[in-house]
C-alpha cells in the first residue's frame, strides 16, 4: 500500500497544478510495474493496479493465451486448457492477470516509486505551463536583462523562470551589450525542449520595429493609423508607410510627434537607424 498522504498530494497536484489525477495514477501503475520486475523477474510481464481512494496496489503477472500444441513453456504465456479453468469466456490470444502477493521490498519500492513519479509530474506540468505562458508571448515584444554571454549570442532573463535567446544574426548589427543591460526584442518562437522551452527573440526583424511604432503611438493603438508596410535594414535604414482612417489626423505626423519626440524614441531604441516615414499610395 503506498502512503496515504502520497493519495493526498495526487490532489493537491490536480488542485493546484492542473495535473490530473488520472494521468499520475497511470504513470504510477506503469512506473511500479517496471520497478517490480527486480522483486519478481525482469522477464515477467506484470501489470498494477492503483486504488485512489485507499492506496492499495495489486500486482498482476500478466500471461497470453497459447494453444495447448504451442505453449513453449514461457512464463508469460499460459497453456489455453489451464485459462478456461480461470475464465469459461478466454479466448486464444487474449491476457490472463494472476495476482500476486507484495512482500515488504515490494512496499518499500512503491513508496519510492510514488514519490520519484510525482516529483517528475510536477516538473513536466510546470514546464508546459511556462511553455503555454511563452507560447502566448510570441508575436510581441518583452524587456529582459542580459545575463550572459554564449559565443556572440546573447542570454536574457525576462522573468526567473526562464532564459530567452537572441542569437547574433537577430541583433543588430555593431550593436553592444553589458551584463545587467535591459533590452527590448521581439519573441519570433517558442518552442519546446527536454529542459523547457526555447525562446527566441529577435531586434532585427521588420515585427519589431512595427511593434515599437504600435508602442511609442496612440493613434496607432487606437487604429486611426494604420502601418501599411515596413521595410527594414536593421542598423541603416528603415521605411515605414502609414495610411490614416480620419481625415483631420496626419499618418506622418502623428508617427513623428512635437519636434520629433515620438519618432526619437524608437530611433533610441534601434542604436540611431533612420527611419523615413512616408504615406502610403
Amino acid at each position: 500500500m503506498i502512503n496515504l498522504e502520497l493519495i493526498g498530494a495526487l490532489n493537491e497536484l490536480q488542485k493546484e497544478k492542473g495535473i490530473s489525477k488520472e494521468v499520475v495514477i497511470a504513470a504510477l501503475e506503469d512506473a511500479l510495474a517496471s520497478a517490480y520486475k527486480k522483486n519478481y523477474g525482469r522477464d515477467k510481464n506484470l501489470a498494477v493496479k492503483l486504488n485512489p481512494d485507499d492506496g492499495g496496489i495489486t500486482i498482476f503477472h500478466v500471461r497470453t493465451v497459447v494453444a495447448d500444441p504451442d505453449f513453449t513453456g514461457e512464463e508469460n504465456e499460459i497453456k489455453f486448457s489451464e485459462a478456461v479453468k480461470i475464465d469459461k469466456k478466454i479466448k486464444l490470444g487474449e491476457e490472463t492477470r494472476q495476482e500476486l502477493t507484495p512482500d515488504t521490498n515490494a512496499t518499500r519500492i512503491a513508496a519510492q516509486t510514488a514519490k520519484q513519479v510525482i516529483i517528475q509530474k510536477i516538473k513536466e506540468a510546470e514546464k508546459e505551463k511556462i511553455y503555454d505562458d511563452y507560447k502566448h508571448l510570441e508575436s510581441t515584444v518583452v524587456t529582459g536583462i542580459v545575463r550572459r554571454f554564449e559565443s556572440k549570442n546573447v542570454i536574457l532573463a525576462i522573468d526567473d523562470r526562464v532564459e530567452v535567446l537572441l542569437p547574433l544574426k537577430e541583433q543588430i548589427p555593431r550593436e553592444r551589450f553589458r551584463i545587467s543591460d535591459r533590452v527590448k526584442a521581439y519573441i519570433i518562437n517558442v518552442e519546446k525542449s527536454g529542459k523547457g522551452p526555447n525562446v527566441i527573440v529577435s531586434r532585427t526583424c521588420p515585427e519589431f520595429l512595427k511593434k515599437l511604432f504600435q508602442m511609442e503611438i496612440p493613434e496607432i493603438q487606437d487604429n486611426l493609423v494604420e502601418i501599411k508596410f515596413v521595410s527594414r535594414d536593421a542598423g541603416s535604414r528603415s521605411k515605414v508607410a502609414v495610411i490614416s482612417h480620419k481625415d483631420k489626423v496626419d499618418p506622418v505626423g502623428a508617427c513623428v510627434g512635437y519636434r520629433g519626440s515620438r519618432i526619437q524614441g524608437i530611433i533610441s531604441e534601434l542604436k540611431g537607424e533612420k527611419i523615413d516615414i512616408i504615406k502610403w499610395n
